[in-house]
């Protein structure tokens, strides 16, 4: 393994494991030797995740953990010490968009629900603040760590239908710098804060919109493609060595950047 880009015997807690996106991460960040902290409201999806890092052969916990409750990250926080001593790493991975913060293709803003605006601003902007604050923390004390955090391509140029999303990844990308600048010049170059920013990649939460009943592409899919000069969707897969990188000695003058994994999509105007 090259060691400028090992994270290997890192502690790194990593927010909504039992995710499809969390999980994916988990199992690389395992494979790659980290010690592996999966946080995650549901037990159920946890308990699952734990059992498949195990079975790769790694060191893993699971712990059961509110991203929206201080109190219960700051207990997160004290069980991981606890039992290693340190926290090196954070991957801000909870989010995702809602169903109901969603609009129809013949909807406008008008017609968005209040209530679904402020589930979906919470869940991405304060769910990355917060755990932000409690476990960045611990590595301030030490002067020593890395954040990554997750914005999004609606966070570069306005993306229909998805008003609340687009908000709370703008405003990660913003706390991702300003979180950056505050550590760096109060903390010493020890801890960084960055984020990156996937493209698109079918999942459950976006597949009705890109993908049609019979299995061919929308036409929300064919407006994406076209902006992609890769022309393909990205694989889950594709965005752990980005995110890797920004954790390992290889990232060590790196703060403050938003890493687009996205094919292309942000630097091409489309003509």
């Amino acid at each position: 393994m090259n060691e400028l880009f090992s994270i290997s015997g890192k502690v790194a807690i990593i927010t909504g494991a039992g995710g499809v996106l969390g999980g994916n991460i988990a199992k690389h960040f395992v494979q790659q030797g980290a010690r592996v902290v999966a946080l995650d409201i549901r037990q159920e999806q946890l308990d699952s995740r734990v059992e498949e890092l195990l079975a790769l052969g790694g060191e893993a916990i699971g712990i059961v953990g509110n991203v929206l409750d201080i109190d219960s990250l700051e207990a997160v926080s004290r069980n991981v010490i606890e039992r290693w001593g340190q926290i090196d790493i954070l991957l801000n991975i909870a989010g995702g968009n809602t169903p109901g913060a969603t609009l129809a293709a013949e909807q406008s803003i008008f017609d968005m629900q209040i209530s679904e605006w402020e589930k979906v601003t919470a869940l991405n902007l304060n769910g990355t603040v917060y755990p932000s604050l409690v476990f960045g923390k611990a590595m301030a004390e030490r002067k020593s760590g890395s954040i990554v955090n997750v914005s999004s391509m609606t966070a570069y140029a306005a993306i229909t239908r998805v008003p609340g999303y687009s908000v709370a990844k703008t405003g990660i990308s913003n706390f991702t710098q300003w979180l950056a600048m505050e550590m760096a010049m109060k903390y010493g170059d020890g801890v960084r804060v960055n984020a990156i920013a996937p493209g698109f990649f079918i999942g459950d939460q976006n597949r009705s919109v890109l993908i049609n009943p019979d299995g061919s592409l929308t036409e929300r899919s064919e407006k994406v493609l076209a902006k992609t000069p890769m022309k393909r969707f990205g694989d889950i897969s594709e965005l752990n060595g980005a995110v890797q990188f920004l954790c390992s000695e290889a990232a060590s003058f790196v703060t403050g950047i938003v890493m687009p994994v996205d094919g292309g999509f942000s630097s091409f105007s489309g003509v």
